[in-house]
């Protein structure tokens, strides 16, 4: 790295298109959280790759993480030589390989289950529901990580499993947001109030889209907002990147 002239932005690097919705709204939400901290017409120092998001969804069907791993850690390593001194992985799942991209380059990478933890824990909360994909809801590598925090998270049934893959994949994915699938997650979230949740997790960064942390029958926590608010601490040098407790 070349010598930093006095109150530059550190470099963030996205590794986006997983899928380019929620992408956008990283963009979006870093670049609004600069410039109302710095004032004036302030924006991010901003590198993002898209990758091609059906290929990618290809692999996790087919169960292929090694090579989804292999194709991460390549796009992370490129976002390194262009300059990026800290990666995110902009999608909740494909942090189930988040430690072998970590691997791959010199720069930290900034970790969606760390970031949300350390929130949830700073609120008091240590029972959430997690809504996400099928492959974060069951994988293990999400509640493993959160355990390790001091967290142990909540899934629905298999059913509603299946439905909120479904809205993510078949809907949010696609640009969709139904009032219908709103109702069926909010009410998932009150089944799980009513089973002892205390708060509920975003825990795929499209979610945000259809549901508003702030009008759902517990605690919401955000894990795209929580992701970006992150890359901007590590931009403007407020914090090193968390590490599991």
């Amino acid at each position: 790295m070349g010598k930093r002239e006095i109150g530059e932005l550190r470099k963030i690097g996205l590794i986006g298109g997983m899928s380019f919705e929620s992408s956008a709204i990283y963009y979006r939400m870093i670049n609004e959280s600069v410039r109302g901290r710095l004032g004036a017409l302030h924006s991010a120092e901003v590198l993002l790759h898209s990758v091609d998001f059906q290929r990618i969804v290809d692999l996790q069907k087919a169960g292929r993480w090694d090579e989804a791993a292999r194709r991460l850690s390549d796009v992370a390593r490129t976002l390194e030589a262009a300059g990026a001194e800290c990666v995110l992985i902009c999608t909740n799942t494909m942090h189930l390989i988040a430690d072998a991209v970590q691997a791959a380059i010199g720069v930290p990478l900034v970790n969606i289950i760390d970031e949300t933890a350390l929130r949830l824990k700073a609120a008091g909360c240590r029972r959430p529901l997690l809504l996400a994909t099928r492959y974060t809801m069951e994988h293990g590598f999400y509640a493993e990580r959160m355990r390790a925090h001091g967290i142990e998270v909540m899934v629905p049934d298999a059913e509603g499993r299946t439905l909120t893959h479904n809205v993510i994949f078949d809907e949010l994915c696609a640009g969709q947001v139904l009032d219908a699938s709103r109702e069926a997650l909010t009410a998932l979230v009150e089944q799980a109030k009513s089973a002892g949740a205390d708060a509920v997790i975003l825990g795929c960064t499209e979610i945000c889209l259809i549901l508003d942390p702030a009008r759902l029958p517990l605690p919401g926590f955000d894990s795209t907002a929580i992701h970006a608010e992150a890359a901007v601490e590590f931009a403007l040098g407020g914090q090193s990147v968390s590490r599991a407790a």
